[in-house]
């Protein structure tokens, strides 16, 4: 039996709120990108705000572009040099190159971006025009009066 796989869906969307409610239950994949790790979170009544552990990255080392529904976040580290007569022994900091996409519900605006204490926090606003949020109809009771057409008797 074949199942579908929704969580790279899942995990890379903003404003589908009962989307993250249906696809909760689904694991998550043992083969999917895990670098950098992000948290997303809602921190209002249409505001979201992902968090992004880039550590070592400096804020000319990472661009953020939105287009078309679709957040792109890229790191890329210049090399750095460890100095004449240096040898590098272990390397546990990752220094890779990443680029993660998010999709992006209707009517969502990236609001801004800040890089503090090797944290990425990108705000997130859903803006749903006038036109496309619910109105209320007043309702009018209909008059009592009616009119009524009589037809003349013949004499």
């Amino acid at each position: 039996m074949r199942h579908v796989d929704f969580s790279p869906l899942y995990r890379s969307t903003v404003g589908f709120d009962r989307l993250f409610t249906m696809l909760d239950t689904l694991a998550q994949p043992d083969g999917a990108q895990t670098y950098p790790p992000y948290n997303i979170e809602r921190t209002g009544e249409d505001s979201y705000r992902i968090s992004m552990a880039v550590a070592g990255f400096s804020d000319e080392e990472i661009s953020i572009e939105a287009h078309r529904n679709v957040l792109t976040v890229k790191g890329e580290r210049k090399e750095e040099g460890n100095g004449e007569g240096s040898e590098l022994l272990y390397r546990g900091i990752a220094s890779r190159a990443f680029e993660r996409r998010f999709q992006l519900a209707d009517h969502v605006d990236v609001v801004g971006a800040t890089l503090k204490n090797g944290l990425l926090f990108v705000d997130l606003k859903r803006n749903i025009p006038e036109e496309l949020k619910p109105r209320k109809i007043a309702i009018t009771a209909s008059s009592a009066k009616a009119k009524q057409i009589e037809a003349k008797t013949a004499a």
